[in-house]
């Protein structure tokens, strides 16, 4: 469990905490927020889950340090049965997490930016079964967009 103060250096450190910069830390106001970790070939893994009586996501931010292949375990200890939609280029991948049971994606997020998922089954989005996933980096030249430089910290 991350404490609110670990939260805060946390959120500080990756710049996802002021405004002009990457400002996630203060949408999802609450839960805990990791870092994937990366193995030798550069895929990262994570385990993301859905804790008994909270309908909420553990962690609430995944944090990966770039783009590239990511493959999670979404366990569910809840006693309801939930989903899981998760972003990936080219399709969404969809996990069905009966109660008290694990499912893996493996995902393709290659460029930086904000990727949302939740558990769309009923009222889940609404109590609070949504999260990010924020891959750090720079958007690669040949896609940025032809515009003036934008300001920056």
């Amino acid at each position: 469990m991350t404490s609110t103060q670990e939260r805060d250096d946390l959120l500080s450190e990756l710049g996802l905490d002021a405004q002009n910069s990457a400002a996630i830390g203060r949408v999802l106001g609450t839960g805990n927020i990791e870092r994937a970790t990366e193995r030798p070939d550069g895929t990262m893994e994570a385990t993301i889950r859905i804790n008994e009586d909270e309908i909420a996501w553990d962690p609430a931010i995944l944090v990966l340090p770039h783009g590239g292949k990511v493959e999670l375990t979404v366990i569910n200890d809840d006693k309801n049965t939930h989903a899981c939609l998760l972003p990936s280029n080219g399709d969404k991948k969809f996990l069905w997490l009966l109660n008290h049971s694990k499912g893996r994606a493996t995902l393709d997020l290659d460029g930086p930016g904000y990727y949302w998922y939740s558990s769309p089954g009923g009222n889940d989005e609404g109590r609070g079964l949504t999260a990010a996933i924020v891959v750090l980096g720079e958007v690669p030249p040949e896609a940025r967009l032809d515009r003036p430089d934008q300001p920056r910290r």
